[in-house]
């Protein structure tokens, strides 16, 4: 008998037979949905984010989302965020500078008037808790074509040992032999020539003293252009001051023109939530480091001048009680954004990790600097020595070890090579040598490392090309523990972060991750890459153990942080006392362009007392610099408390470095 199927039958087939052709029409969107689904799933299990941590996104209101470049950690617990233009030439020229202050506790944000284009500064943190932020943008890089009037370097001399001179910006200088006429950029300061008496002859000499400003053609026009080097009248001087002061400039021309700096220098004052304008750098510059010494005064080396050109060695030294700025009597050279963390002696470390500007075979060897004599003792071992540029730089906690770690990097400017080395030094061997440790999780330039307060190391994201091209974003992390070399998996970053991104710890023991500024958005190279505004939390194993976490309160009670001097005690009230395995005395974070020369953990001394526990603090100044820090508990499971501040005051014992008024 012949089979009939029924009506309902049949219109099953034809449903089942539909969900299959679109089943195999989709099955790609099927497969990776479910798959998206699982993950969201597994990474959001309570035994999952024990072992990995976990991370969100930040609620960031739309008027306060901004391209951040900078971020610090005050001692208010706020994150100050910083953007200047933040590499939009767009911004640049509506004159639209950014900065905004975060409350991650509460969640709130608030707009800070920005009076420069703090993009590409350096900062770091003072004594008494403000931030120093010092540099920035002048005017933004143009490549040969997008050259439109002839331009360079004017060096202008002033003969006359009596007085300066000032020149406003738009100063002409007209070439003596070639006729043509330039205008300065910027308004300059040129003193008083230096005079001298022979102490025999009495005879006086006197020396020229020389400035440089940028200038450009007053018209566009190849015509306007110059080859050899000529002597320049300056419009406006009067008397003697025409034979006195005079300009000398080389080939002005439409040569790619980098970025290039400014002197201005600002304290950022955390509790009235301002910047403070102080005494300017001698020297312009541009992606420039900052590094707060033992007697709380700070050292700020390298960067692009106001011509585009790396400093010439020429390092200062800022006094945040004079709010002045004086000369290291020598030179040394450096690539923009070196890695120079004070260690024992008042000595540098740097590490040879930098982040762009200067040539492949200067200032790029590691090494300990004695800034009081100039001397510089390399170190070697380093391996993949060539890509050391975009690499990251920690000391290894706790701080007393003097143990530094190297992770990552890649090759000078947009080379595409790049390194998963990780390489540690220990600087108390008699002869310090680079080792390497286990290999990061990928070939990256551009990770975030972050020292925890239970002794490990955060590493997260980087790209393995420069600036992410061809989709080379990493979307991964990992935490390492210095004490048994050992490297664990960590919860995969929720989005791509390379060059103009980085991640500082918070109070609460979370890490704030933040920024990236890839080239392109396609693997092709083919559409412009966006800067990513989004703010992520990672919330790391310790927080998601079972227990409360230790109490650690200041015994004053009043919420200001109390005052520790070096080598003296504080006393913190704590009901879990007994649990209490380690102290930690950690400085906040400070970071930009792969660098946070702040970061670093402390070991405290401590005892128990009838009503928690007392610390002691150590008593070297290089280990400790002045500032503010947070206090950790942690018990013997690596569960730390929430941070107490205290304020450590400028010891008496700490070391001043000679300083000049004279430029080296």
């Amino acid at each position: 008998m012949k089979f009939h199927p029924s009506r309902r039958v049949r219109r099953l087939s034809i449903g089942a037979a539909a969900v299959l052709v679109l089943a195999g029409f989709n099955g790609p969107a099927l497969y990776t949905f479910a798959s998206n689904q699982y993950h969201d799933y597994k990474i959001n299990r309570p035994e999952y984010k024990a072992k990995h941590g976990h991370w969100k996104v930040v609620d960031v209101p739309e008027k306060y989302r901004i391209n951040t470049i900078h971020a610090a950690l005050l001692h208010t617990g706020k994150v100050l965020l910083v953007a200047g233009s933040g590499n939009d030439a767009k911004m640049f020229d509506a004159k639209t500078f950014r900065t905004v202050l975060w409350d991650p506790e509460k969640n709130t944000f608030k707009n800070i008037p920005t009076p420069k284009d703090l993009f590409c500064a350096g900062h770091t943190q003072l004594p008494d808790g403000k931030l120093l932020v010092a540099g920035g943008t002048q005017r933004y890089e143009k490549l040969g074509g997008d050259v439109k009037k002839a331009g360079g370097l004017m060096i202008v001399s002033n003969e006359n040992p009596d007085r300066a001179k000032t020149l406003p910006a738009g100063t002409r200088f007209t070439g003596k032999k070639n006729g043509k006429t330039f205008v300065s950029q910027d308004s300059l300061l040129v003193p008083r020539a230096k005079k001298k008496a022979d102490p025999v002859t009495g005879e006086v000499t006197v020396t020229a003293t020389q400035k440089r400003v940028y200038v450009e053609a007053v018209k566009e026009g190849k015509r306007y252009q110059t080859g050899t080097e000529d002597n320049y009248a300056i419009s406006g001087l009067k008397g003697a001051d025409r034979r006195n002061i005079y300009g000398v400039a080389q080939k002005l021309s439409f040569d790619k023109k980098d970025f290039q700096g400014i002197k201005d220098t600002f304290e950022f004052d955390p509790v009235a939530e301002r910047y403070i304008t102080v005494d300017p750098m001698d020297e312009a510059r541009w992606y420039p480091t900052l590094t707060t010494l033992e007697d709380g005064k700070v050292l700020s080396v390298s960067g692009l001048d106001e011509i585009g050109q790396v400093v010439p060695g020429k390092n200062e030294i800022y006094d945040p009680r004079t709010k002045k700025w004086s000369f290291l009597p020598r030179t040394r050279f450096f690539p923009t954004y070196p890695a120079l963390f004070l260690t024992e002696n008042n000595r540098i470390f740097y590490s040879g990790s930098n982040a762009g500007y200067g040539p492949a075979d200067k200032g790029r060897a590691p090494g300990l600097w004695d800034i009081a004599t100039n001397r510089f003792r390399k170190i070697p071992g380093m391996s993949d020595p060539d890509v050391l540029e975009t690499s990251m730089t920690v000391p290894l906690p706790p701080a007393q070890d003097q143990k530094y770690m190297v992770v990552g990097g890649g090759g000078v400017g947009e080379d595409a090579k790049s390194t998963a080395k990780r390489r540690l030094v220990n600087l108390r061997d008699d002869n310090p040598r680079f080792r390497d440790g286990p290999d990061l999780y990928e070939k990256a330039r551009y990770p975030s490392s972050v020292i925890l307060p239970d002794d490990t190391v955060l590493t997260t994201n980087g790209s393995g090309d420069y600036r992410g091209r061809s989709a080379s974003n990493i979307l991964k992390a990992e935490i390492y523990d210095p004490k048994s070399n050992d490297v664990k998996s960590a919860a995969d970053p929720l989005v791509g972060r390379n060059y103009h991104s980085g991640g500082l710890l918070l109070p609460d023991g979370r890490v704030m991750t933040f920024g990236s500024d890839s080239l392109f958005s396609d693997k092709d190279n083919t559409k412009p890459g966006e800067f990513q505004q989004q703010i992520d939390l990672y919330t790391p194993p310790y927080l998601h153990q079972d227990g409360d976490r230790p109490q650690l309160l200041d015994s004053r009670g009043d919420g200001k942080g109390q005052t520790v001097r070096l080598g003296g005690t504080a006393r913190f009230q704590s009901k879990d006392a007994a649990r209490i395995k380690k102290m930690r005395l950690i400085r906040p974070g400070s970071f930009t362009h792969v660098t946070n020369i702040e970061q670093r953990s402390i070991a405290l001394d401590f005892r128990r007392t009838a009503d928690g526990v007392s610390v002691t603090l150590p008593k070297d100044p290089s280990l400790v610099p002045p500032g503010w820090y947070m206090v950790n508990a942690v018990d013997k499971d690596g569960l730390p408390s929430e941070a107490t501040w205290v304020k450590v005051p400028v010891s008496p014992t700490a070391k001043a470095v000679p300083t000049t008024t004279e430029s080296p």
